[in-house]
């Protein structure tokens, strides 16, 4: 326990270190753009190839296979439940794809990832990238339409298509294209290359620092002055925070019934990362839409630093529960 409490202490450093350059005027608006686009682009893939092609097989990929239906249904069931709760404390309509973007889905892969690796250790790393699937493909369709949405209701531009070819272009991403091109290198009993392997994992050595620079760098922009606490940021709050790591916890009781064995660090990585921030993207895609921004660059924020928190006390819990 002291010593993932280290760990965790290492990660909010890190977000402190990127807070502490980015107030001192360190990295402009172009230079959080190209830590993002490093860590997505180049980072994150390689980690992903070097941890995958370096430490599994055919046999352990089809073991955590059927673990993938867990985090699918919990986003959805949130999905539902943040329509509900939206027109039952009647959330502004133009808020209401952001709002149920920001409950639902989580920041799997900026503050997730390093942040399991670090209570867990690599073997942590493929159960990620699971909820990460899942995560990418339900923020890339859902909620990409609810944030056009909310852009139609403020007058913005017409509601993107899901299927269209932008939508799929975002879906499959870097990172989840270098997963599934890797679990098909594997499936096929392809192995690369030494050097291949030692460069993608020195490329891949770059995602937690640099992930942890830029969530400071988003903090940093935060107007600490003029929030204020509206009912829909306190429902997020607890939506994400609270009723998202519930049904998660309910689904995986449930499933134990039909799999009795269920990796136990399958659920501990599940339940961390259901408890993990809002995308940072959200407020991106609700700018491109004509959306609320404001809004959304508000509660991403809110919750990242919420989770400092809140991250200690589920990795407590995920070690009592599972």
């Amino acid at each position: 326990m002291l010593s993932a409490l280290g760990s965790v202490l290492s990660v909010i450093l890190m977000i402190a270190l990127g807070f502490g350059l980015a107030k001192r005027g360190w990295f402009d608006e172009a230079a959080s753009k190209l830590l993002s686009r490093l860590v997505v682009s180049v980072a994150l893939p390689a980690y992903m190839i070097a941890n995958l092609m370096g430490g599994y097989d055919r046999a352990k990929l089809l073991a955590m296979l059927p673990g993938l239906p867990i985090p699918f249904a919990t986003m959805l069931l949130c999905f539902a439940l943040a329509r509900i709760l939206a027109a039952a404390f009647r959330v502004p309509r133009p808020r209401r794809g952001g709002f149920a973007a920001m409950l639902a889905l989580s920041n799997t892969i900026f503050i997730g990832l390093p942040v399991n690796v670090a209570i867990f250790g690599e073997p942590s790393m493929p159960y990620v990238l699971l909820y990460y699937i899942a995560n990418t493909t339900l923020f890339w369709t859902l909620g990409v339409y609810g944030i056009a949405r909310d852009g139609e209701e403020l007058g913005g531009r017409k509601a993107a298509s899901i299927l269209s070819r932008e939508g799929l272009a975002r879906i499959f991403s870097p990172p989840l294209t270098a997963f599934l091109a890797a679990i098909a290198l594997i499936m096929a009993g392809v192995r690369l290359p030494r050097f291949a392997l030692d460069l993608c994992r020195t490329l891949g050595s770059l995602t937690t620092p640099l992930s942890m620079l830029f969530i400071g760098i988003v903090i940093s922009k935060v107007e600490w002055r003029s929030i204020r606490l509206e009912r829909d940021l306190v429902l997020l709050l607890a939506g994400r925070f609270l009723l998202s790591p519930a049904i998660l916890v309910g689904l995986v009781y449930a499933a134990e019934a039909l799999w009795p064995a269920m990796p136990p660090l399958m659920k501990g990585v599940f339940l961390i990362q259901s408890a993990m921030p809002a995308m940072t993207q959200t407020p991106i895609l609700a700018k491109s839409y004509g959306a609320d921004a404001e809004y959304a660059g508000l509660g991403a924020s809110l919750t990242t630093v919420l989770s400092l928190a809140t991250i200690p006390l589920y990795m407590a819990l995920a070690a009592r529960l599972f």
